[in-house]
């Protein structure tokens, strides 16, 4: 390595340290999930080749299709506390942070952290992958922006997730892969649908969503209903 390559990456390692220390993030680009298996990038792209849909209807074609079964027994706490930092199979676990916070951070943009903690978000802005907004959030108005789980507890409670360890259903609710913080109203108009039910009102983003629902949906061993499966594949033609 050169002196001036050295230099060079000392400089750049000093400023990730100002970034840090400063408690502000970076402008949060969104990422496509084809290249974001691991959930850790931010934000949602959409997906636009021709052949980038058609990997993501592969993708899709390897979801098992089963029927609904019931909703008996579900409450959010069979998949652990609301937010809590004890999952121990996905990123950001344990980190002494809140699931909601990470996510928060990972998403936003113009970060502003609390006084004294390194964790707890108290001020962002949002491109919201759901309805395009840009959203202006401050802690006071917290539901505003509300952190979706792309593949609903109650969705994944109906697919299979009773017969799940616990252990697992920890990291199903805690994973950045299933996580998205969005615009509230649109979060809670979803509920706990699949892609046949409900669909992100910005056309441009649903194949990238149905392709994020089926990644969750794989990594888990979840089976879609034969709807869902047919109207995931039609948002990618």
């Amino acid at each position: 390595m050169s002196t001036k390559d050295a230099v060079a990456i000392l400089a750049g390692a000093a400023l990730v340290a100002a970034i840090l220390g400063s408690g502000k993030s970076t402008a949060a680009t969104a990422a496509s999930p084809l290249g974001n298996a691991s959930g850790t990038l931010p934000g949602l792209a959409p997906i636009t080749t021709a052949a980038d849909k058609a990997t993501a209807r592969r993708l899709i074609q390897r979801l098992r299709v089963k029927g609904r079964g019931p909703a008996t027994g579900y409450t959010r706490t069979r998949y652990g506390a609301n937010w809590a930092d004890d999952a121990t199979g996905v990123p950001y676990a344990r980190n002494g942070c809140r699931t909601r916070d990470d996510l928060l951070a990972r998403d936003g943009q113009d970060i502003r952290y609390r006084d004294g903690s390194r964790c707890v978000v108290v001020a962002m802005r949002l491109a919201d992958p759901y309805t395009g907004r840009t959203i202006h959030w401050h802690k006071e108005r917290a539901d505003e922006v509300q952190v979706d789980h792309v593949v609903p507890l109650g969705y994944g409670w109906r697919m299979g997730a009773p017969r799940w360890p616990m252990s697992k259903r920890l990291d199903f609710a805690n994973d950045p892969l299933n996580l998205l913080p969005v615009d509230g109203a649109a979060n809670e108009q979803k509920d706990a649908s699949g892609p046949a039910g409900w669909l992100p009102p910005q056309r441009r983003v649903r194949c990238a969503y149905v392709t994020r629902f089926a990644q969750v949906a794989l990594k888990y061993g979840l089976p879609v209903t034969r709807a869902d499966k047919t109207a995931m594949l039609a948002q990618c033609r």
